[in-house]
């Protein structure tokens, strides 16, 4: 009996061991990803004690005590979907129908021939991040000109890994100009025109992500005849439409601009930042088509590659959106606070360069205010922004970056100082 039991936990322990080992073996070939740098800010952040310490490396608004911020137009709009009583049944494949209606007005202007003309297919995504991945997606499978995107030089972060994914090969064009932080329209243009004819180029609509260096009206219009006699495929990101310059019309025309053009074009949208919605994830895509023929057919193949990548999006932020987008009187006091939270960026900018000027640095820190956006270029260089958080507890990204929502009226004449005592 004791013969059996001792040959049974033999057994036993070796088919743990021969788990154990093959659990092990699983795995072992998982490598240990970098960290994320914005992250990683952060927690630096938490852990500094300095009652002084500053956290500019967020890319989330906050007002001027530094708190993260609701839009009361969001908060009216939430307690009237309440009340209504709907449903929490499944949208459909492309989302909240109105939301997406509204969505493209938003981008191309309710008088635009795009909407008038049936000609723009545009679907709910998962904010920014989603929609671009669901028209990178839809471009590797239809668009047969080219598998390769261009990015500008610096471009966002995620940008080059969600082509990637998606089965692209990612070049690079020069975009901005570390001598005068500004934008390198002349670089720009030389390389746009080596881009092989049909390649797909995205384009920031407004508030440049990492720089807030913008093209002016008349670069643009360069930009987008340079691109249509290249036959390249734009493809815009507008994650700022409104945030960017108070202005949602003026945020929008670069993109309106190429549609009179000519340009059938993609574009993203998040509603992230000009409606406070970040956790919400509103986003939208949309293909501008020739006719309405060749749009249901696009249409048809978007269901197709939404359907298992999450079957369908989330309707409560998108029900937000739709009602501030859609009820007069909410979209009214919108427009007013995406003003407001545009130009409480706008100040701190000014008052960032004016308070550098009364600390007595001849460095030219213009840049600060041509700049727009949530984020600045400062020209800091990494051993002067090193300084300024182990000297100041001033948390941003290595290649000087800052985000301007984390200034605020208390904060502002510190963060001058700081700069100034690294810089000078």
């Amino acid at each position: 009996m004791a013969s059996k039991t001792l040959t049974k936990a033999r057994t036993f322990s070796r088919l743990l061991s021969h788990n154990n080992a093959r659990s092990v073996a699983i795995w072992s070939n998982v490598e240990m990803g970098p960290p994320d740098a914005i992250l990683g800010v952060t927690e630096a952040f938490k852990k500094d004690t300095n009652p002084k310490k500053m956290n500019l490396g967020v890319g989330a608004y906050r007002d001027d005590n530094g708190k993260p911020f609701v839009l009361s137009c969001i908060k009216k709009a939430e307690r009237q979907i309440v009340d209504s009583n709907v449903d929490k049944e499944y949208a459909g494949i492309t989302g909240v129908g109105d939301f997406c209606t509204a969505a493209a007005k938003l981008a191309f202007g309710a008088d635009s021939p795009v909407i008038s003309e049936g000609r723009n297919v545009t679907t709910q995504g998962v904010s920014g991040t989603g929609s671009l991945r669901v028209g990178a997606n839809f471009l590797n499978r239809w668009y047969t000109k080219s598998k390769t995107v261009w990015l500008s030089t610096p471009s966002w972060g995620n940008h080059t890994p969600i082509f990637k994914h998606a089965g692209f090969e990612v070049g690079a064009y020069r975009y901005y100009d570390p001598n005068t932080c500004g934008f390198d329209f002349e670089g720009a243009i030389a390389d746009i025109k080596k881009i092989p004819e049909g390649d797909i180029i995205v384009l920031h609509a407004c508030a440049h992500n990492p720089t807030g260096v913008d093209p002016k009206p008349e670069q643009w219009q360069e930009l987008s005849k340079v691109i249509k006699e290249r036959k390249l495929y734009p493809y815009f990101d507008m994650a700022y439409q409104g945030f960017a310059s108070g202005d949602c019309d003026r945020d929008a025309s670069a993109v309106r601009h190429f549609i009179q053009d000519g340009h059938c074009m993609a574009l993203s949208q998040s509603f992230s930042k000009n409606m406070g919605l970040y956790g919400e994830r509103v986003g939208a895509f949309t293909i501008v088509c020739n006719d309405q023929e060749e749009a249901a057919r696009v249409m048809s193949q978007l269901k197709i590659i939404i359907r298992p990548l999450y079957s369908n999006p989330p309707i409560h932020g998108a029900r937000l959106a739709s009602k501030v987008l859609n009820d007069p009187e909410l979209n009214k006091e919108w427009l007013g606070e995406v003003k407001g939270m545009a130009d409480r960026i706008i100040g701190m900018r000014t008052r960032l360069r004016d308070g550098l000027v009364k600390e007595g640095s001849t460095r030219n820190w213009q840049h600060i205010v041509d700049q727009i956006g949530m984020f600045c270029f400062t020209g800091l260089k990494p051993d002067q922004v090193e300084k300024l958080t182990k000297d100041f507890s001033v948390y941003l990204t290595k290649d000087g970056r800052i985000s301007v929502a984390g200034v605020s009226s208390t904060n502002v004449d510190y963060l001058a100082h700081a700069m100034h005592q690294v810089s000078k």
